[in-house]
């Protein structure tokens, strides 16, 4: 188990545990919905090549890449994968083992992309 103080993400949603901060996404894409789903398809891509990255990554190259995928997140309210990256690159920084961070990375990943898909789907 890892056991890392995680900064807390700063959150300007009332809910900052929901998978996607619908009212973030509106405020960054200025309420235009075609640009909105374009930065969803963009964090999707991106999330995923980055994390099949941090693969067998050294753990500079790890502690980088969740930065990305941290600002990325932040970008679109996605809070949850942001407070997950964060902890990536606390361990990464630390000389920690990173494998449990990246697990817990992906499994964020993975249920805010189940959001984007749906998301997508109206756009």
């Amino acid at each position: 188990m890892l056991d890392i103080h995680v900064p807390t993400v700063a959150s300007p949603s009332i809910v900052p545990d929901e998978t996607i901060d619908r009212a973030h996404l509106f405020k960054m894409t200025l309420g235009d919905h075609s640009l909105e789903g374009e930065v969803l398809r963009l964090f999707d891509r991106q999330c995923r090549m980055l994390l099949e990255r941090m693969k067998g990554a050294d753990a500079n190259c790890v502690k980088a890449l969740a930065h990305t995928i941290d600002g990325s997140a932040r970008g679109v309210g996605a809070w949850r994968v942001a407070r997950a990256a964060c902890a990536v690159e606390i361990a990464a920084n630390g000389g920690a083992d990173t494998a449990a961070a990246i697990q817990m990375l992906a499994r964020e990943v993975d249920d805010t992309l189940v959001m984007v898909a749906d998301l997508l789907r109206v756009h």
